[in-house]
This record gives C-alpha cells, sequence and structure tokens, in this order.
C-alpha cells in the first residue's frame, strides 16, 4: 500500500449529501491526534476505539477500509 488509511480517507471530506464515511472522515481531520501515518488496521482501529469519540460506530471505520485496501490493491 502506497498511502497512509488518513490520506485515502480525506478523499471523502465535505461530500453532498454527507454520509456515515464523509462525517468520520471530517472528524479524523479535526483530530490532531489520529495516527495519519498508520497503514496497519490493528493500530488504527484500537486507536479510534479508545479515542475517537466522535466515531458513530467501528463498522463505519470498517467499511472506510474495505474501500482503502480495495483501493491500494
Amino acid at each position: 500500500m502506497s498511502k497512509s488509511f488518513y490520506h485515502f480517507l480525506m478523499k471523502y471530506r465535505h461530500p453532498e449529501p454527507p454520509d456515515a464515511i464523509s462525517i468520520f472522515a471530517n472528524n479524523a481531520y479535526e483530530d490532531h491526534s489520529f495516527p495519519k501515518i498508520s497503514q496497519d488496521y490493528h493500530e488504527l482501529s484500537s486507536y479510534l476505539e479508545l479515542n475517537a469519540l466522535y466515531l458513530e460506530s467501528m463498522t463505519v471505520f470498517d467499511e472506510a477500509w474495505e474501500l482503502y485496501i480495495v483501493a491500494e490493491c
């Protein structure tokens, strides 16, 4: 994989109308502690479970992760 999950996620910021992934992307952008260079599912998942009160559900992360994997293959 060439780019980080965060970098991939940023392409989902500000769509009209907003959906769960775009809301996640907008909040991750505002989260200055988000692991911006990570490409590791477990590192990101652990961070989000412990720190991302803005994430509606971990299902949203899993859906975004699947899109990331497909895009990076």
